[in-house]
């Protein structure tokens, strides 16, 4: 079914053609600190996730009514699919079906600030790079920004081993979230797994081309560009009750026990449903 929200052909053209002359105008509205760019992420980003989100992988969102119209909130999701597809889903999922159409600034691993062209459109979307101090900076401005705890270590996983977390590394997620009272919102995604089932690693090729890993799929590298083509799987994104974090004093920020207890309860929340999810999706092709 298709989404009401969604820009139709011709409100699209009509955006891309007022963006082309105001650009040529020399009018720019990318924030000059973090670089990012809301029209251009808006009509020529979003457009191309917007597509393989409706079309290919036919997302289904849901507790979008967890994530708060307005302040800072702090989205904390598994991570998984070899390429961080899931990220962009989760971008132009909030986007769309979120009444008040939210943008999710998302913290990205400092390898896509190593690529020119891919730094400079992952700034233009409203990614900035994951640090503690940058999430500060962004919640204390009541942005809602989605971090991804397990990193690289998630989304290089073996497909033996799909959809069993990872380590959420030491929990400094928690910690951000404590010290700008931001509520964590705990984000299951089913269906990235699935896109690209890696069943070996090269890592002689990742070191010489100095990646976390080299992913090998019944696809890729044996089909070429072909075998880079995500798989249509069927997916279900969910967000759990928000984990408020206000009730915390500043001598707690730095509670390692703490802090680790409250990451333990994000992560064990998005574990048990993500098993909720599975069981309910049920094949990951077809039907």
């Amino acid at each position: 079914m298709s989404d009401p929200r969604a820009p139709r052909a011709g409100e699209w053209l009509g955006g891309l053609v007022g963006f082309a002359r105001r650009r040529l105008a020399g009018e720019s509205g990318a924030d000059p600190e973090s670089g990012f760019d809301p029209e251009f992420n808006r009509v020529l980003l979003m457009p191309v996730a917007r597509a393989l989100y409706r079309n290919w992988f036919r997302v289904r969102m849901r507790g979008i009514g967890n994530v708060p119209s307005s302040g800072p909130a702090l989205v904390v999701a598994n991570h998984s699919g070899v390429i961080p597809v899931d990220a962009i889903m989760l971008q132009v999922g909030i986007l769309d079906e979120h009444p008040a159409a939210r943008n999710l600034r998302l913290l990205g691993a400092d390898l896509v600030y190593s690529v020119p062209v891919l730094a400079d459109l992952a700034r233009k979307s409203g990614h900035v790079r994951a640090s503690p101090a940058e999430a500060e900076r962004l919640l204390r401005s009541g942005e809602l920004v989605g971090v991804f705890p397990e990193g690289f270590k998630g989304i290089g996983k073996p497909f033996s081993e799909r959809y069993r977390l990872r380590r959420f590394g030491r929990g400094g997620f928690a910690r951000t979230a404590m010290r700008t009272r931001s509520p964590m919102i705990p984000c299951a995604i089913v269906g990235a797994e699935e896109i690209y089932p890696m069943v070996a690693d090269w890592p002689r090729v990742a070191a010489r081309l100095r990646l976390p890993y080299f992913p090998v799929t019944p696809l890729f590298p044996w089909l070429g560009p072909l075998g880079v083509i995500p798989l249509p799987s069927k997916w279900i994104i969910e967000f759990c009750d928000p984990v408020p974090t206000d009730g915390f004093t500043p001598d707690q920020w730095e509670d390692e026990e703490v802090i680790a207890e409250l990451a333990g309860k994000v992560k064990a929340t998005i574990d048990r449903k993500l098993g909720e999810l599975l069981a309910e999706r049920g094949p990951a092709f077809g039907g």
